[in-house]
């Protein structure tokens, strides 16, 4: 079993737990879980009946519409990844998950390179553990290079995308 997942809780010869032990038990496994997600939860609530989860974080740690904020990197600095251009601010990864470009598999990308980028503008997608986090533009600019596929696993800061300030080269 991976860290993360709810660990099924076997019956004592045929009888299975009591509800009010597995909702015990799967409060304490989900307050566990969300220890590891990045951010400060605002609130967290289980619900055994029917089995509700809910997760809502900080607004210091969320953006607009509930967005993770993208960590990002201005220009040069001594922290930017070889071969980052001077003139453009990387836009980051938030967390470990699968990067989608699009809102779904037959759509197009959010952004595509040479595309003008807004503040609050969704850039993409980072589902990790069935959460969808879209990922937005902190800044206007214009999308200069994309660095990651469709559907493909990204790790915590790995860089998404780069983008041109829109006032042009800091």
């Amino acid at each position: 079993m991976s860290p993360g997942e709810l660990a099924p809780r076997a019956a004592v010869n045929g009888v299975p737990a009591p509800a009010e032990e597995r909702t015990r038990t799967l409060s304490d496994e989900v307050v566990q879980l969300a220890r590891t997600l990045p951010g400060d939860l605002r609130r967290l609530t289980v619900r055994s009946g029917d089995e509700t989860i809910e997760v809502e974080w900080a607004p210091d740690d969320r953006g607009a519409e509930g967005a993770v904020r993208a960590p990002r990197t201005s220009t040069a600095t001594a922290d930017d990844p070889p071969g980052v251009p001077p003139d453009v601010v990387t836009v980051c990864a938030p967390l470990v998950g699968t990067f989608y470009a699009g809102p779904s598999p037959d759509a197009g990308p959010f952004v595509r390179v040479g595309d003008a980028v807004e503040p609050g503008q969704t850039l993409g997608i980072v589902e990790a553990m069935k959460l969808m986090n879209p990922i937005v533009a902190e800044e206007a600019g214009v999308v200069s290079e994309v660095l990651v596929g469709d559907a493909e696993s990204v790790e915590y800061g790995q860089v998404l995308l780069h983008l041109r300030p829109a006032g042009g080269p800091r």
